[in-house]
């Protein structure tokens, strides 16, 4: 079930941000987002919180100095998504511009599953390094850092995720969720706390005179590009901190100051990154990074982000295309499969839905859950078989359901289902016995009924109000792209009611919309949907801007309708005369 609700705008806060100089549509999709004055507007990095207050910063960066001074060999510890992608790249770059010898290593998903295994430590020890350095994972490896121990390599772990209930034997962790930290904004992506820790260090060196000696310091400023990839890809909640790091990074991309290999995933995209927005980053640069890690190795990502010859970057983003390319047919083809297992059940009789196909391709079923979601508004977890026999599983929820922990209650009810699991209240990841599946199925729904209301499982579709006749405008339009949209700061949804006045199928799997309102005709699309439209509709939509052949116009991208009764008869009227 879905219904649309209008976001709450304080009156108060849209006036006070108004007389600050804001245009008064911003005013009003600001402040229903709990922005009360432009102080929470800022996007300088002077209004950053300090390193200073994230525990053990500095702690690890005295350790990262003196191993850099000892000319200690270093190795990195990536994970497979664009943020360990991202991560790597802000460590290697960062670390390297201070003088450290260091190189990465990046488990292969499908060989050696998630984080700091022993099974990677030991692949690690082949290279002989001094230190390991986990970034976007390593706070649940506790077997990990006990066999690094053991093998006498010390362990520095960087990561963002919630813990378990021991922490890893390491050094030192940075992580903003670790027990006792009062870092302010616990959503830093691994980026994030990797960019950090390179803020301590440089800290650290000027303390010790190193710059005086040496010449310049490093500009970690150059660093951003990767920061915001990172933090806007994880899909972290977007606090005023984050909002910062992504905007800064942002500005940097638009002025054309990216790294080769963000520029190239770019332009093979055939986007203008004079205008990049947070979407072209979550939606079109994150997925073909990510593509190397669902289907191959993400150290073909990882050296994307590495390199500094045009040429060469844009060679790997041509072949990290033609991975999403593939992934992209993969994942209709799972998708296609996971509907027709569920044509004899309906979704909405249960609070979850927990699916398998031996036919699925593990670095896909992520994906596939995050769709299945969308769709029916449940918490979903999709297994593949993995190289071992084991199930894992991918897990993604809906507000009202705390993913790990609902995972946490189900392994101390049932101690012998799950082999491992980690996460975050919206995505987690588990491995599980093939033999216990259908077991799972039913423990997993049991805690989501207990958890879950009827209200919980109503998708609320949050608009920002209707629009006036005025706002319809490409100015508008470009203006809404500007600052950065993501998690807990959505971009701006608007609903009104339209008369549908043409309607036509594109690419064969797009609806390609006239709408009339405001005695105005509209252009508008209803992505991934060929469903036909009632005459008159009640939308939800978003304002973009459509290039095409040189032209910009304004479009609407329709993300929710529903037909409005003719007062007439009370009957629906038909579609459109071409409608499809």
């Amino acid at each position: 079930m879905q219904k649309m609700s209008q976001r709450n705008a304080p009156e108060g806060d849209i006036q006070r941000l108004a007389e600050s100089g804001i245009a008064l549509l911003l005013a009003r999709i600001y402040a229903a987002r709990g922005i009360s004055d432009l102080t929470q507007l800022e996007t300088g990095l002077a209004s950053l919180h300090s390193f200073s207050l994230l525990k053990n910063a500095p702690k690890m960066a005295a350790l990262l100095a003196d191993a850099i001074a000892q000319n200690k060999k270093l190795l990195i510890v990536a994970d497979y998504d664009c943020d360990g992608a991202t991560a790597c790249a802000v460590g290697l770059r960062g670390l390297r511009a201070f003088g450290g010898r260091v190189d990465f290593i990046v488990p292969n998903r499908f060989e050696y599953g998630y984080g700091l295994t022993p099974e990677i430590v030991r692949l690690a020890a082949e290279s002989k390094p001094d230190i390991l350095i986990t970034v976007d994972n390593g706070i649940s490896s506790v077997e990990g850092v006990d066999e690094a121990n053991r093998l006498g390599i010390q362990v520095l772990v960087t990561d963002h995720h919630l813990p378990g209930d021991a922490l890893p034997d390491a050094l030192c962790i940075v992580n903003p969720n670790q027990p006792g930290c009062k870092f302010p904004s616990k959503n830093l992506a691994g980026v994030g706390v990797m960019f950090y820790v390179l803020l301590a260090l440089r800290a650290e060196f000027r303390s010790r005179g190193a710059f005086v000696a040496g010449g310049g310091e490093p500009n970690l400023g150059n660093l951003l590009d990767l920061v915001a990839l990172g933090t806007i890809a994880d899909v972290v909640k977007l606090d005023k901190n984050n909002r910062i790091l992504a905007q800064q990074g942002l500005l940097r991309i638009r002025a054309g100051r990216a790294c080769a290999g963000i520029n190239a995933l770019l332009q093979i995209a055939k986007k203008d990154y004079t205008k990049v927005s947070s979407y072209e980053l979550g939606f079109v640069v994150g997925p073909r990074l990510n593509a190397a890690g669902r289907l191959e190795d993400m150290s073909l990502g990882i050296d994307c982000l590495l390199s500094d010859d045009p040429t060469a970057a844009s060679k790997i983003a041509e072949k990290l295309d033609v991975l999403n390319r593939e992934r992209r047919s993969i994942e209709a083809d799972m998708q296609e499969a996971a509907l027709a297992a569920l044509d004899n059940i309906n979704p909405a009789e249960s609070s979850s839905l927990a699916m398998f196909d031996e036919t699925w391709h593990q670095g896909v079923i992520g994906i596939l859950a995050s769709r299945l979601k969308d769709k029916f508004h449940r918490p979903v977890i999709a297994f593949a078989r993995a190289q071992t026999g084991e199930l894992k599983g991918s897990g993604r929820s809906i507000p009202g359901l705390h993913l790990r922990d609902a995972l946490d209650l189900l392994s101390k009810r049932h101690p012998h289902l799950l082999q491992k699991f980690g996460g975050h209240a919206m995505a987690a990841g588990l491995s599980i016995k093939e033999e216990h599946f259908a077991e799972f199925q039913s423990a997993f729904e049991s805690i989501a009924h207990s958890l879950l209301s009827p209200a919980d499982l109503t998708r609320i579709i949050e608009t920002d109000g209707e629009l006036n006749a005025s706002d319809f405008s490409l100015d508008i339009a470009r203006s809404l792209d500007q600052p950065v949209w993501g998690q807990g700061f959505p971009q701006p949804l608007f609903e009104g009611e339209f008369t549908v006045e043409n309607q036509r199928v594109v690419g064969e799997k797009h609806l390609k919309l006239k709408l009339g309102s405001h005695q105005a005709s509209f252009d508008a699309i209803r992505f991934f949907s060929t469903d036909p439209m009632p005459r008159r509709i009640h939308a939800a939509y978003k304002l973009a801007v459509n290039e095409y052949n040189g032209k910009s116009t304004l479009q609407l991208l329709i993300e929710h309708w529903e037909s409005i009764p003719s007062t007439d008869s009370g009957q629906t009227l038909r579609p459109a005369q071409d409608a499809v």
